[in-house]
């Protein structure tokens, strides 16, 4: 197994451009445990951990993919610990994520780029993202950036819309213009793979709520008809009327293709997706009423 050691986004970017079956790692919280389990063994791993600039986020401006105005630009290196402490105020949702991905070394040093680029459905920072309406920054030395929108970026199962020549730069999300929240399924309280997840995001100002769900279909995914239905029929000036909330959860769990397998049944998981939804819009309704009350 070679190993290459990029100190450049440049060389890293003519790394991959060389050696295109070389595996991207930096926290190496999923790869090496493939590699150590010997699920797989790649010709080639891309240490990106001298690539400073991976492990900055900042506030930008103008138009990304489409969303014009201010996004948080968060480096595909910045580790879960730095997003909970430094980033709870503008990505609330990804931030709560963050906190019950593993265990707090994992914390230090998973990132949501090494997420995205295992494309696991399973994978928590997915939900928040999707809900958000986040962008996915890759680049190649070929044909340089691509902005990727979250809900285009999951093909399969592990499967993602990365080139084989491509690395994840950064991933782009609008700061939080109403509340976020993010709920998951495990079989016990820490240190658990998701049986399942919902993620919602709530955009006031554009009459809209956003969801994500995870671990409940070969993709991480939205539930358009859920989040289309209130649009139509939510009154954002009053109490949450609890039909509307019900068929929400209906339609969220109805947008889950789950399997069974050895961390749940695929029955309990759509009955669980079905109540996230459900609570996760209450949450973020009281708090939205609440600051238009405040």
């Amino acid at each position: 197994m070679d190993f290459l050691r990029p100190t450049t986004w440049e060389e890293a970017l003519a790394a991959k451009a060389d050696r295109p079956d070389a595996v991207p790692i930096q926290g190496g919280t999923d790869v090496m445990v493939e590699i150590n389990m010997d699920v797989r063994r790649p010709a080639a791993l891309l240490d990106l951990n001298q690539v400073a600039e991976l492990r900055e986020w900042a506030m930008v401006g103008g138009t990304v993919g489409g969303t014009a105005g201010g996004m948080c630009r968060v480096g595909a290196a910045v580790p879960y610990a730095r997003i909970i402490e430094e980033l709870a105020g503008p990505l609330p949702g990804l931030a709560q994520a963050a906190r019950t991905v593993g265990s707090p070394q994992i914390r230090n040093r998973g990132s949501v780029g090494g997420n995205l680029g295992a494309a696991s459905p399973a994978g928590d920072s997915h939900p928040p993202l999707l809900a958000a309406g986040a962008v996915v920054e890759a680049e190649s030395r070929e044909r340089g950036v691509r902005m990727i929108p979250a809900d285009e970026f999951y093909l399969g199962v592990k499967r993602s819309a990365l080139e084989p020549d491509e690395l994840i730069r950064a991933v782009h999300v609008r700061p939080a213009t109403g509340p976020q929240y993010f709920s998951k399924v495990g079989t016990r309280n820490a240190m658990v793979i998701a049986v399942c997840s919902f993620a919602i995001a709530l955009h006031p100002g554009e009459r809209r709520v956003g969801t994500g769900i995870g671990s409940a279909a070969p993709t991480p995914r939205r539930a358009l008809e859920a989040e289309e239905l209130l649009a139509r029929e939510l009154d954002w000036t009053a109490p949450l009327d609890p039909a509307l909330s019900r068929r929400f959860g209906e339609l969220c769990a109805a947008a889950a293709a789950p399997i069974d397998d050895v961390r749940g049944k695929a029955a309990y998981r759509v009955h669980a997706i079905g109540v996230m939804a459900r609570r996760t819009l209450a949450w973020a309704w009281n708090d939205h009423l609440g600051r238009r009350a405040a």
